[in-house]
């Protein structure tokens, strides 16, 4: 997992240590202003790549009624674009989790996870610029009201592939 801001002075540090098609995803958050982009679900090339862009309104919920995720065939590389505050779980997919819902071999990409109460979870505030990302062995709960209290939230999600990630520095 990665996890940072847009705004911050190593910014382009970080992208020049990642793999290109991620690197672009990340600068694609920087350089585009998504808060006025109309919502939905996008198929976009960055640098001849292909990835799914998500601009979500969401509203943020208690952490008891989330469910955790994973991705497989995707790294999942979220962004707070407006609203919030926003918090943001996540732990190591170590295999003894309990499966909820297992759409892995659907477009969607996603299998969600009981809530297990023994998981050692990290907690990640967001706040306007921050991104997190996500690789397949990062479980992960985004949408985590702050203090329990909800807050609308503009969340951007790009689907990088996996298997163009592989192999392939900037």
């Amino acid at each position: 997992m990665l996890y940072g801001n847009i705004h911050n002075e190593f910014f382009s540090v970080q992208l020049e240590l990642l793999p290109k098609p991620l690197a672009s995803a990340l600068r694609f958050l920087k350089d585009n202003d998504l808060a006025s982009h109309e919502p939905g679900k996008f198929d976009i090339n960055l640098d001849g790549v292909n990835m799914i862009l998500q601009v979500l309104d969401l509203e943020t919920k208690l952490r008891s009624e989330l469910l955790p995720e994973i991705h497989r065939k995707f790294i999942d590389v979220q962004f707070l674009c407006s609203g919030g505050p926003e918090n943001a779980a996540f732990f190591n997919d170590d295999g003894s989790n309990t499966v909820h819902e297992d759409l892995l071999n659907s477009p969607r990409d996603i299998c969600f996870y009981e809530n297990n109460k023994n998981a050692r979870e990290g907690l990640i505030p967001l706040e306007l610029g921050t991104f997190a990302v996500y690789f397949p062995w990062d479980v992960h709960v985004p949408a985590i009201a702050v203090d329990n209290i909800p807050a609308n939230i503009r969340k951007i999600v790009i689907k990088v592939p996996l298997d163009k990630c592989i192999n392939n520095k900037i």
